[in-house]
């Protein structure tokens, strides 16, 4: 889970290829920058783009943005090219994490994990990975368990390679992956992982883009992966406490505080039941509201 100080509410992809997008991603207003060298990229431009993506990886000046960088899958003729780039790369560049595609099952977070170590990855950089086969999303509970031995620390959703491999519609509502966005979150949650929704395909629909990220958040996700600048508003705003949230959020807390209280384990506040639990939530929405609060 994401900590509350560094929200992730939108993570928007840029292509490794475009130097000018890249370039243009430090003064967006997103939470993570995840540049991109495997689907955005056309094989023939593959190595050029692996170098420009360490060279502005160690440029820097991202900011309060977590640098992420989607390799290209191992089993492909580039991904053992891109781990070994990237390797050197993040001893000295703000790299946070390496998001890998088309994993499968455990084993490959095992070896993946053992792959950037053998590398040489700063100790800080951490293993994401791709939710989008088949075989991953039977089983991502054993993915997401590899938490506790090795450097996974979040998984995204690709549902647009999910539906290319099993058939299953992405229609309004996305019907046919609830079960699976339940999973994630719930495989997530129980190793301390970042969960975060697979992307919106179109662009200029951005009330089907507030209805997935209303209903990501309402799964619990972290936040959205996006394809286009235009989409970062409804994801920040969507994926942040509103002010009703934050007012009764203040108001637990509060309840809590008062020494007419102490002791006490469940109170009403403003007509609601509200339990120790309940302040917890409250107190970590606070502090999410107040980190996103700082970023201006």
């Amino acid at each position: 889970m994401t900590d509350d100080t560094r929200p992730l509410r939108s993570a928007l992809y840029m292509p490794a290829s475009n130097e000018r997008a890249m370039a243009k991603a430090r003064a967006l207003d997103c939470d993570a920058v995840v540049l991109d060298l495997e689907d955005a990229v056309a094989p023939h431009a593959k190595q050029a783009a692996r170098a420009a993506l360490v060279e502005q990886a160690q440029a820097g000046g991202f900011g309060h943005r977590r640098l992420i960088a989607r390799c290209n899958g191992i089993d492909t003729p580039w991904g053992h090219d891109d781990l070994a780039a990237l390797a050197p790369a993040s001893l000295n560049s703000p790299l946070d994490a390496v998001l890998v595609p088309k994993v499968h099952d455990a084993a490959d977070i095992v070896a993946l994990s053992a792959a950037m170590d053998r590398a040489g990855f700063a100790a800080h950089v951490q293993l994401w990975v791709m939710i989008e086969t088949p075989r991953a999303a039977l089983a991502v509970e054993r993915i997401a368990d590899c938490a506790a031995t090795t450097r996974l620390a979040g998984m995204v959703l690709g549902l647009n390679d999910l539906a290319k491999d099993t058939g299953m519609a992405q229609a309004p509502g996305r019907d046919a992956f609830v079960p699976l966005l339940a999973q994630c979150v719930l495989a997530a949650r129980a190793n301390g992982l970042v969960a975060l929704d697979g992307v919106c395909n179109a662009i200029e629909d951005l009330s089907l883009l507030e209805a997935e990220c209303a209903q990501a958040r309402a799964f619990g996700f972290d936040g959205k992966t996006l394809i286009h600048p235009a989409q970062l508003p409804v994801a920040n705003r969507v994926f942040a406490p509103g002010a009703d949230e934050l007012a009764q959020a203040q108001a637990i807390v509060a309840a809590f505080a008062d020494p007419a209280n102490a002791g006490v384990g469940a109170l009403r506040v403003n007509g609601k039941m509200a339990e120790l639990l309940h302040r917890d939530m409250a107190e970590r929405l606070i502090a999410r509201a107040a980190a996103i609060a700082a970023r201006g």
